[in-house]
């Protein structure tokens, strides 16, 4: 059985229909896990993060199943004149490179910006971005889009738009808090991890909760020594 199987989109620009790729959930194994929620696979073959974008062959609009069919007012005019009217043709429904991989998702960070996406989704574009390129040890580029995810983590925090998505306020919260560990900015992450385990009676993610409680010991400790 092939890794990969071909998965039908309707393009939410151009309504028109075309396949992309996906690996086969059988075939998701994790081998391992950091703690930011980065996960590694046997082979970049099996890896999903390749293919969580995608292109419309025909218009050049980059979407996740996470976008939203709503467009706001003037946005749809602002994609066909700055993406659609300009679109090369290229087709990214095949096997991904890691190149054509980081593209899709250059080309699904600025579709989501001209769609006015929510701030969630757009984090969640720049944060597993992040993850591909540590997979390849591109350390420059995995901090410069570690650092746009934050942003755009906060604005959803503070503006409540992660409401009625995966994404409770404890887990957020928590990787607001990581992503400043990992940005060496260990005073906003103790912050951050302390109002994760200050939810620690009102929330059933007690993992999250023992997650956040391992990564502030873990700064205590480093400055101690």
């Amino acid at each position: 059985m092939d890794v990969l199987y071909d998965r039908n989109v309707t393009c939410l620009v151009c309504k028109k229909n075309y396949t992309t790729k996906k690996v086969r959930s059988r075939f998701i194994r994790p081998i391992r896990h950091d703690t930011d929620f980065c996960s590694y696979y046997e082979s970049e073959e099996t890896n999903p993060l390749l293919y969580y974008v995608h292109v419309c062959p025909h218009c050049g609009f980059a979407a996740t199943e996470e976008f939203s069919p709503y467009f706001p007012p003037t946005t749809l005019e602002t994609i066909e004149k700055q993406i659609c009217a300009q679109w090369s043709g290229k087709n990214y429904g095949g096997k991904r490179t890691f190149q054509e991989a980081t593209n899709t998702y250059k080309l699904g960070i600025y579709s989501a910006t001209l769609k006015k996406e929510k701030h969630i989704t757009i984090a969640g574009l720049y944060i597993r971005l992040a993850w591909l390129y540590r997979s390849k040890e591109m350390k420059a580029e995995e901090e410069r889009f570690m650092r746009l995810a934050l942003e755009e983590y906060l604005a959803s925090y503070q503006t409540d738009d992660f409401a009625h998505t995966h994404m409770s306020e404890v887990r957020l919260l928590y990787l607001i808090g990581e992503l400043y560990r990992r940005l060496n900015n260990e005073k906003q992450a103790i912050l951050y991890f302390s109002k994760v385990i200050g939810k620690r009676n009102e929330t059933i993610e007690k993992g999250i909760v023992n997650m956040a409680y391992e990564r502030w010991q873990e700064i205590r400790e480093a400055r101690q020594e």
